[in-house]
């Protein structure tokens, strides 16, 4: 049975299996916490958390981008869980273990789900990752939610101003170099601008996600004075080259509106920020936290 209206899932019940089989064998593979995975029931369906690291502190939440899951983040749960409790999110409406029942229709319902979802896992004042839309998803929780997170990272994320050309042209050749045998998917890494096709755990999982319909709202930008509204310390990780915004201009403009916010550009990154990067991206998390 393929998705209903307004509901993600598979084209079908063979493709949700030869996708469920591979994705359990990854996140075993490369996520810690994956052999306890944690089921969140919500009112629009059942999220999955993956939850390692260290016994105390405040947990540290990991977003994923559209399309993504607790497997993208697997660069960066050690390092990040060696200071912090980590909970990874198979968010609902993305492809990963999460099973979605209801509609996730507008802006408020992609934060009220969120919502729900840290309310079960008994989360208050988690510090919120996000990458992409997960950024843009933690940017309109804290204004629905305004103080509920002790702190937002967001690698460049959504939010910032209209989804233009340039990023789908990004996005269909990020596609098409991603189902190319991997030599020819390594060396157009760099001309596309996408180190993701250069990942060998993640891209296995992608021809199988094409047969994944995702039902979620697109992201609208947020406008100067919701901006202002984001009081809780934040820290924007842009990429120099992103796909989805002109970075310098940003980050401007983030200065006039957001100056108690923390905003880096990252040289030579592209949207694929956070694998292009994730050294770098994880050190600042580390310290941003800490302080």
């Amino acid at each position: 049975m393929g998705p209903s209206d307004g509901i993600s899932g598979f084209t079908s019940e063979g493709a949700r299996e030869r996708f469920d089989g591979a994705y359990r064998q990854a996140l075993v593979r490369l996520l810690p916490g994956a052999d306890t995975p944690i089921p969140v029931e919500t009112s629009f369906g059942t999220a999955v958390a993956y939850r390692s690291g260290a016994g105390t502190g405040t947990p540290i939440v990991l977003l994923p981008g559209a399309g993504g899951n607790a497997v993208t983040w697997y660069h960066y749960v050690k390092d990040l869980g060696a200071t912090n409790p980590v909970i990874a999110l198979d968010p609902i409406g993305e492809p990963g273990a999460a099973r979605q029942t209801r509609a996730i229709a507008t802006e408020r319902d992609v934060v009220g789900c969120l919502d729900e979802t840290l309310d079960g896992l008994g989360l208050d004042g988690a510090h919120l990752v996000g990458m992409s839309y997960g950024g843009w998803a933690a940017l309109r929780y804290e204004l629905e939610y305004p103080g509920r997170a002790s702190s937002l990272t967001l690698l460049d994320p959504g939010g910032f101003g209209a989804i233009g050309a340039r990023f789908w042209i990004w996005l269909i050749a990020g596609g098409l170099a991603g189902i190319s045998p991997r030599p020819v998917r390594r060396r157009l890494a760099g001309p596309v601008r996408n180190a993701t096709l250069r990942d060998d755990e993640l891209m296995p999982l992608l021809p199988l996600t094409m047969k994944f319909r995702r039902r979620l709202p697109v992201p609208t930008p947020l406008g100067d004075e919701d901006l202002r509204a984001v009081t809780v310390p934040s820290l924007v990780l842009l990429g120099e080259k992103s796909a989805l915004y002109p970075a310098k201009e940003v980050a401007q403009r983030l200065a006039r509106v957001m100056p108690a916010a923390t905003v880096e550009i990252v040289p030579g990154a592209s949207h694929d920020l956070p694998v292009h990067s994730p050294d770098r991206v994880a050190d600042r998390i580390k310290a941003f936290v800490a302080g």
